[in-house]
């Protein structure tokens, strides 16, 4: 009768055997797990940076330039237009004074966006006050807050979905104002140190691609920015 109970526990102790040995070969201190476990370890806390990049330090950064000044070129598709219409010109933004927009091509026109209003340049070279508030002006006041990093000023219009990293990001505005939803269906800025594209995609099925060259940092600005600015 011993013999019969040693007999039927026999395979239990051969199976938690065969158990010990399965778990051994999936413990850390195998080598072939362990280099698994620290590869895993190592992706994780390299997408950390970008999972915890925040509006606020997207804000911080590209605020932080005391000028910043380019070239830009627009491209608009428009629905009755089989090729797209093109602009070109150049800017420079001083945070806390405004910003010039020069269009150059394929007409000239001077803008400035300030505290007190968007202006533009008449034939003698006197600002005026621009009343009529044309789509251009809009725009770029709009642009004005994107280049500065003023998300304060933009969520007072869209909602706000940031993902990337501070090297490579984006920002995705949706509209939540009466007005900007009559307008938009949503915005995409994206960029690294400074904001490279901004797209606009509207309402009637048009669309917007602005995107920023040759951008310079802190540098002096052209006379004719800084008479803009009131420098």
């Amino acid at each position: 009768m011993q013999n019969h109970r040693i007999f039927k526990q026999a395979p239990t102790r051969i199976a938690r055997k065969s158990t010990i040995l399965r778990l051994s070969s999936h413990s850390p201190h195998n080598p072939g797990t362990m280099k698994k476990f620290l590869l895993s370890l190592l992706i994780s806390l390299a997408a950390l940076p970008a999972l915890a990049f925040s509006t606020a330090e997207l804000t911080a950064q590209l605020q932080a330039p005391q000028s910043v000044q380019g070239g830009f070129t627009q491209q608009r598709f428009l629905r009755s237009m089989d090729k797209p219409v093109q602009t070109s010109g150049r800017f420079a933004l001083r945070p806390g004074r405004g910003l010039f927009w020069h269009l150059q091509k394929p007409f000239e026109m001077k803008l400035r966006v300030r505290r007190d209003g968007i202006s533009r340049q008449d034939a003698q070279g006197q600002w005026r006050a621009n009343g009529s508030q044309t789509a251009q002006a809009a725009q770029v006041k709009l642009f004005m807050a994107v280049l500065g990093g003023d998300t304060a000023e933009l969520q007072r219009h869209f909602n706000l979905a940031l993902s990337g990293n501070a090297q490579q990001w984006q920002l995705t505005l949706t509209p939540k104002t009466a007005v900007m939803r009559q307008v938009f269906n949503k915005i995409v800025i994206s960029g690294g140190q400074l904001v490279q594209k901004v797209e606009l995609d509207e309402k009637q099925g048009d669309r917007t691609v602005m995107q920023f060259n040759q951008l310079q940092t802190n540098q002096p600005l052209s006379p004719a920015a800084q008479q803009a600015l009131g420098e």
